[in-house]
């Protein structure tokens, strides 16, 4: 078997992949499931806004009955089949190029990049900021430029990005806003016989522990860097007072469509609690 990798948005965006591996364009596609909630709300559960204290709540969630009810629900109703492991791209940090973010009042007027999905728009809205939704490819530039003032993304992605060239601050506050990346295919399972289905699950799968280790393992190295380069990376206040925030404004109660039906079946509060 031969694959063919598009990297750095070749094809577009996340959300041009997603309707392409829809109408069959594409075999493969990794959209996180904030960016899935587009056109599946409850696929935006993993990524709700201060939802996992820790890795072992989202392994734990994610791995299990939460999991497990997202996932029939993107085969039944978005045209996709999904693999029976997520990957890892880590929790979401803030940058930002004039103040440092330590309380959710920082964050007011703030001019802050996020990819085009919908629970960050009202996330960050909710707290107060201007979010702008812009693809990745963009980011670099419009950072060096202050077309916007700040972005966010795990401390992988920012170093990757090389964003600590053009933000002075980095706001570590993990574990709030969790991310992961789901791994889904479309069509290219079903012309195949079972046993090759089973043959690329398995290939897929097998390389999840490794790349569920790396942002984990990338994390440390990435803020030394980012601290290397002059920047400043400062812890923000704890998980609990942004997710008042979040629920005094209006955010959970907007998103409780997407949390309803898991939280009926306790798949949600037998792992992350009560939200605000």
């Amino acid at each position: 078997m031969t694959l063919t990798i598009f990297p750095a948005s070749q094809l577009g965006g996340d959300n041009d992949l997603l309707s392409q591996a829809r109408s069959g364009a594409v075999d493969f596609v990794q959209p996180a499931g904030l960016i899935l909630a587009s056109i599946l709300p409850v696929a935006a559960v993993n990524g709700m806004g201060f939802a996992f204290k820790d890795y072992a709540q989202v392994w734990t969630a994610i791995d299990g009955d939460l999991g497990d009810y997202v996932r029939a629900q993107i085969a039944a109703k978005a045209g996709l089949v999904p693999m029976e492991k997520r990957w890892d791209l880590g929790f979401r940090q803030i940058t930002t190029s004039a103040k440092p973010i330590e309380k959710a009042a920082d964050l007011a007027g703030l001019k802050l990049r996020v990819p085009g999905a919908p629970a960050l728009v009202s996330l960050f809205t909710a707290l107060g900021a201007s979010p702008v939704s812009m693809q990745f490819g963009e980011v670099y530039t419009s950072l060096q430029t202050r077309i916007v003032d700040g972005q966010e993304n795990p401390l992988s992605v920012i170093d990757a990005g090389k964003f600590y060239e053009v933000q002075k601050y980095c706001a570590d506050h993990q574990p709030r806003l969790g991310r992961l990346l789901d791994l889904r295919q479309s069509r290219f399972l079903e012309p195949a016989a079972e046993r090759h289905q089973g043959d690329r699950r398995e290939g897929v799968q097998r390389n999840r522990a490794a790349g569920t280790r790396r942002p984990q393992q990338a994390r440390p190295l990435a803020a030394g860097r980012t601290r290397e380069e002059g920047r400043h990376v400062h812890q923000a206040r704890p998980r609990h007072r942004s997710a008042t925030s979040c629920a005094r404004r209006g955010f959970y109660q907007e998103w409780r469509a997407a949390r309803s039906a898991t939280r009926r079946g306790r798949f949600w509060r037998s792992t992350s609690g009560k939200l605000a």
